[in-house]
């Protein structure tokens, strides 16, 4: 993505705020012109004052200084806040649109990238667009009119001089150009390991209990402190370039203006100009470099904010791989049956699933069986269109999925899985997740149905006690049945219980299965199991092997018929 793009795009974000952004520009210009005329008197003061004791002018100039800098004072803080307030704005508008686009892109975006990367995008990125408005942005436009301002009163003065003076100006662009691609090329890097390091802290904080399982703490500090050497090694590379840029700027200013100071004040001696034009002119000048190194910080802050921009831009346009149909239809309410015709899906280059053919009556139990890796979870996954099939179709009372309304076939499907996903919020809002507007009563008689009201009610704070971070105050079998009751709320057709028991130890799993064979009443039911117990209640067990279906039929015809099912309940189930 060029320059021109981004800019085009960073605009959209700044465009509704264009009434604020003209009045703070009209206050930098504010401070320029009141800068500028504060050199411009410097002219008076030493010709009117000092040189023809002029007391009338003293007295004006005395009540002249203060009143330019009061009222630069008003514009320079004006400038500042209405700046504030458009970065704050934009950060805001930008997070909750890089935020509700996440929650609008598909699984595999997330499979494939690290949490890290995505909460950098967020966080860090953002922030560096917030301070390049908020400030960058101020500095370009002020200090840019505050050089043309004293420009302008130096060819005022002295035309031929401020033409020579100017002649510097391309060895500073020269340089600013250097610098800023140096800059714009060590800030993705930098950028890139801020990402790295937000990963590492994610992963290891939320894997504590297996780091210190493992006694891995002095390889996870290895780890962390590698990276974050790293981010240091190119944050300096990026603190060399930008401390470098100012000084250098600055020298060749100064050369400048050292040749001017001699050449100009011959001029005086001679008589060709006053004193105070001279003073004047030598005050605008070197007020004019003061501007360009804040140039300097400014470009430093650009380029950061074009690298971030490029990567927020990407994710914004990153489409999701399952979309809605334009002429997508509601789907109705399951009536009859689901069925899956020759359903093929791949995984970038592997394929994972192969010509299955499955057809599910309303009401029915289906257990899916098979080998770590047939395949399981990806086929109970093209259910609720995480995924879309790369062949076949998957039908609910005849209508195709991919022609109908995602909101439409997700709210009819209630999922529960091993690793139960609780929020940091009450008990009942956890509970009420999937179904906000249900009412007290409800959301305990869904509670009392997945054997959860009990041990609910016998906390210190009842439905309103908060669960902490991952629900880390809970029991496995306790998360599990909030998870049961959020789903019994929900009151969904169709049941997904992906290995919804099999990290319980008995007595847990013995009250969750009462709760599940409440949940799984008169729903079709797909349970990929681990346990006897579910596999022995399912109206057809499905056999998965490498992706393809080699046996449909009840617990005991497979025994008797199908040497992979009996392999596997003997392995799996029998214990």
């Amino acid at each position: 993505m060029d320059n021109k793009a981004i800019f085009k795009k960073l605009w959209l974000y700044v465009k509704p705020y264009y009434s604020r952004l003209l009045w703070a520009v009209a206050c930098m210009i504010g401070v320029a012109l009141f800068t500028t005329a504060s050199m411009w008197i410097l002219k008076y003061v030493i010709d009117r004052i000092f040189i023809e004791k002029n007391t009338q002018m003293l007295l004006w100039i005395s009540l002249s200084l203060p009143l330019i800098f009061l009222l630069k004072g008003i514009c320079s803080y004006g400038q500042g806040y209405l700046m504030s307030y458009i970065g704050q704005k934009i950060v805001m508008d930008l997070r909750n649109d890089l935020f509700e686009h996440y929650q609008k892109l598909s699984l595999d975006y997330f499979e494939n990238k690290r949490t890290g990367s995505i909460i950098s995008r967020i966080t860090n990125d953002v922030g560096i667009i917030q301070n390049a408005v908020s400030s960058g942005l101020v500095s370009i436009i002020k200090d840019g009119l505050t050089i043309i301002g004293l420009i302008t009163l130096m060819f005022y003065l002295h035309w031929r001089f401020a033409t020579y003076t100017l002649v510097f100006s391309p060895f500073l662009i020269y340089v600013l150009a250097i610098f800023g691609k140096k800059l714009r090329h060590v800030s993705t890097e930098s950028q890139q390991k801020t990402a790295d390091i937000y990963s590492i802290l994610i992963e290891t904080i939320s894997g504590i209990k297996i780091v210190k399982a493992f006694c891995a703490q002095d390889r996870e500090i290895e780890r962390f402190t590698r990276e974050n050497r790293n981010f240091f090694n190119i944050t300096m590379r990026s603190m060399r370039v930008i401390a470098l840029s100012p000084p250098l700027m600055e020298f060749i200013g100064v050369l400048g203006s050292t040749i001017f100071v001699w050449y100009g004040g011959m001029e005086v001696i001679r008589g060709y100009w006053t004193a105070g034009a001279f003073f004047s002119f030598v005050g605008a000048a070197l007020s004019t470099y003061t501007p360009i190194k804040s140039f300097s910080n400014s470009n430093a802050v650009l380029q950061q904010t074009i690298a971030a921009s490029e990567r927020i831009f990407k994710v914004l346009e990153t489409e999701p791989t399952v979309m809605e149909a334009p002429d997508a239809v509601p789907l109705p309410l399951l009536q009859r049956d689901i069925v899956f015709e020759k359903i093929g899906f791949a995984y970038d280059a592997e394929q994972v699933l192969n010509d299955i053919d499955l057809k599910v009556k309303t009401g029915e139990i289906i257990a899916i069986v098979g080998p770590s890796g047939s395949g399981k979870t990806t086929l109970v996954n093209l259910l609720p269109r995480f995924y879309d099939p790369t062949a076949g179709q998957i039908k609910m009372d005849g209508h195709d999925l991919k022609g109908v309304i995602l909101a439409s076939l997700r709210n009819q499907i209630g999922i529960v899985t091993q690793e139960t996903i609780l929020f940091s919020d009450t008990v009942r809002n956890n509970i009420s997740y999937g179904s906000p507007q249900a009412s007290e009563k409800e959301i305990i008689k869904a509670a009392k149905a997945a054997n959860a009201h009990t041990f609910i009610v016998a906390m210190e704070q009842g439905y309103e006690t908060m669960i902490r971070d991952r629900g880390i105050n809970l029991s496995g079998g306790e998360r599990q049945r909030l998870a049961m009751a959020r789903a019994i709320l929900k009151d969904p057709r169709i049941l997904v219980l992906d290995e919804a028991t099999s990290a319980l130890d008995s007595e847990s799993e013995q009250i969750v299965q009462e709760a599940l064979d409440q949940l799984m009443m008169k729903r079709t039911t797909f349970i990929i199991a681990h346990r006897l117990s579910t596999v022995r209640k399912a109206d057809k067990i499905v056999i998965l092997e490498k992706g393809r279906i080699v046996d449909i039929g009840k617990h005991q015809e497979l025994l008797d018929r199908c040497s992979l099912y009996k392999k596997l309940y003997e392995i799996q189930f029998r214990a």
